[in-house]
């Protein structure tokens, strides 16, 4: 019997995810790994921001695949994303798991400033938008509410804690990003978050999301908490390692990194158990259907500009997305990322799942190569 052959390259030499994926598929005895730089490939691992989009699918006789939805930054850069919600009119009237949020350009860059009133308007009809006026509008009418006054700044493309201030001098903010000089996104932050206990902790949620060359969206089963190791103090807004939770600042800057999970992290089946245990609520029951709902909103109000399903090649892509919990048990998306490291001990199952669901339903491989059936897939389809 004459066993199917694909080829693939890998372009992006610093992603754990896509050097697992590529072992994976080499394993298989179906793949073979062709040299960077030929065209001749079904799949390319590319790197997130240099893919040539405009060459693929013009290889006579060959279906290609690539793992990056072109456009999808839209989702995954933090100023597009509070646009998109803005002026997305099916999501800017129902969207109430966004902390209320605005782009902000540094002066230097004399984007045209968007006024208080109808800012939307002005949002939809330029491609830039200075929100600071709107902000401020903002800031005043809650400060004179007593509505909590802390504010976070974030640069669009920030990562690992950079470009954030937390303060609750709207001047201070303005300023801060002026100095930094690029886009950033001032967001009300979550004064009353869910803390773990003990140590009275914040955290954050990662979830993995695959969608595959259909646009058919898929939540991988696990999900992690980032955990703090130091207590949260909303008295004390310069302290980073109790209001940030992302790994490199925890383990810089926190004396505790470690002391209450392994690496800061915890798994859903650990914080089901806690939740039940402290709040008696459940995991599958209060959180993650709120998860599913943001997630599927997300994706499509984005479809009809990143689908691939017309065109001469097709896409797949991993997706991280960050969530925070209030404490009224309310989720909030906080970012999404569109090129998610994973925690180490889900990789071997997490990228099985990604040759499984977006790779192999395109390139099937021969029975001998597939997983037994009683094997379920890691991914729930949404």
């Amino acid at each position: 019997m004459n066993v199917i052959m694909y080829t693939f390259v890998a372009r992006d030499e610093n992603s754990s995810v896509y050097a697992e994926v590529s072992k994976r598929l080499v394993s298989t005895g179906q793949w073979k790994r062709l040299k960077r730089d030929n065209p001749r490939f079904n799949l390319m691992l590319g790197e997130r921001n240099r893919l040539p989009f405009g060459r693929l699918g013009h290889e006579p006789g060959l279906m290609q695949l690539v793992n990056y939805y072109r456009g999808a930054d839209k989702l995954c850069r933090k100023a597009s994303l509070v646009k998109l919600i803005k002026t997305t009119p099916e999501l800017s009237e129902s969207c109430s798991w966004l902390p209320e949020s605005y782009v902000i350009y540094p002066t230097n860059l004399k984007t045209p400033v968007a006024p208080a009133k109808n800012g939307i308007n002005h949002m939809m009809n330029n491609p830039k938008t200075d929100e600071r006026e709107v902000f401020l509008a903002s800031y005043s009418q809650k400060k004179e509410a007593g509505e909590g006054s802390v504010w976070i700044a974030k640069s669009s493309a920030g990562a690992k804690g950079a470009g954030i201030l937390i303060s609750s001098d709207a001047n201070e903010l303005l300023e801060f990003i002026d100095n930094q000089g690029q886009v950033h996104v001032i967001q009300k932050y979550l004064e009353k978050p869910l803390l773990l206990e003990p140590g009275h902790r914040k955290f954050d949620i990662r979830s993995w999301v695959l969608v595959d060359h259909q646009y058919s969206i898929y939540l991988y089963k696990e999900g992690v908490l980032r955990t703090s190791s130091e207590p949260y103090d909303s008295s004390d807004l310069q302290d980073k390692t109790s209001h940030l939770t992302n790994h490199c600042i925890q383990k810089e800057h926190s004396k505790n990194y470690g002391k209450y999970e392994e690496g800061n992290e915890m798994f859903f089946d650990e914080f089901s158990q806690y939740l039940l245990n402290s709040h008696n609520t459940a995991l599958d029951s209060s959180i993650l259907p709120q998860i599913k709902q943001i997630i599927r909103s997300c994706f499509l109000c984005i479809e009809p500009t990143i689908s691939t399903k017309h065109l001469s090649y097709q896409s797949f892509q991993l997706f991280g997305f960050d969530f925070m919990v209030d404490e009224d048990l309310k989720v909030w998306l906080i970012e999404i990322n569109g090129a998610p490291a994973c925690a180490q001990k889900l990789y071997p199952e997490l990228c099985q799942g990604i040759v499984d669901v977006a790779i192999s339903s395109i390139f099937p491989l021969s029975d001998s190569s597939q997983k037994p059936p009683s094997q379920q897939s890691p991914f729930i389809k949404l």
